[in-house]
C-alpha cells in the first residue's frame, strides 16, 4: 500500500475511532462505574469485534448488507434497541459498582456483538473496504494491512476513554454526581440511536 493511501488510513481510523460514539461512550461509562480493570473485557471486545466485521465486509457480507434493505434495517434495528436498552439501564444507575457487583455490565461477547449493530462501526468498514481493499489487485495484502490498523485504533480510543472514566471514579463517588454522569452519557447513547436512525 502507498505512503499516501496509509496515511490516509490512519486519519480515517484516527478521526472515527476517537470521536464519541456508542464504544467510546460504553467505555467511559463502565469505567466510570466499575474501574478500569472490569472495562477491559469490553476495550478488547471492540478491537475483536472490528476485525471481524472487517474480515466479513471484505468476504463479501458488506455488499450483501448493501444490497438488501431489509438486512439494512435489521442491523438498524437492532443497534438502536440496543442503545436505548443500554441508555435505560445506565439511567437508572447511581452508586458505583464494584468489579463483579451489579450495575451496567457488558460482556466480551456482547461487547463483539455489539460491533455488528453499530452503525458507526459499519460506516467505517465500508469506508476502509471501498477505499483500500475492494477490487485491488492486492487486496488481501492490503486487508493484511488494515486489520492491525482499525485493531489498534479501536483498542487506543477505546482504551483512552476507559482510563478517563476511571479517572473520574472517586469524583462521581461523592454525593449525586454519578447518577448525573450516568444519565448525561444515558443521553450520548440516546443521541447516537437518534443519528443511527436519521443515518
Amino acid at each position: 500500500m502507498p505512503l499516501v493511501e496509509f496515511t490516509a488510513l490512519l486519519v480515517l481510523a484516527a478521526a472515527m475511532s476517537f470521536s464519541p460514539g456508542p464504544n467510546t461512550t460504553l467505555a467511559a461509562t463502565l469505567a466510570a462505574n466499575h474501574g478500569l480493570r472490569p472495562s477491559l473485557r469490553f476495550v478488547c471486545a471492540v478491537p475483536f469485534g472490528w476485525c471481524l466485521l472487517l474480515l466479513l465486509t471484505s468476504a463479501g457480507v458488506g455488499a450483501l448488507v448493501l444490497a438488501v434493505p431489509a438486512l439494512r434495517w435489521a442491523i438498524k434495528a437492532l443497534g438502536i434497541g440496543y442503545l436505548l436498552w443500554l441508555a435505560l439501564r445506565l439511567s437508572r444507575t447511581g452508586q458505583l459498582a464494584q468489579a463483579g457487583g451489579n450495575g451496567l455490565a457488558v460482556p466480551f461477547w456482547q461487547g463483539v456483538g455489539l460491533q455488528f449493530v453499530n452503525i458507526k462501526a459499519w460506516l467505517l468498514m465500508f469506508a476502509v473496504v471501498a477505499g483500500w481493499i475492494a477490487g485491488r489487485p492486492d487486496a488481501w495484502q492490503r486487508l493484511t494491512v488494515a486489520l492491525p490498523v482499525m485493531a489498534f485504533f479501536a483498542l487506543s480510543s477505546n482504551l483512552l476513554y476507559a482510563c478517563v472514566g476511571a479517572l473520574l471514579r472517586g469524583w462521581l463517588a461523592q454525593g449525586q454526581r454519578l447518577l448525573w454522569f450516568n444519565r448525561l452519557m444515558a443521553l450520548l447513547l440516546v443521541l447516537t440511536a437518534a443519528w443511527m436512525l436519521a443515518a
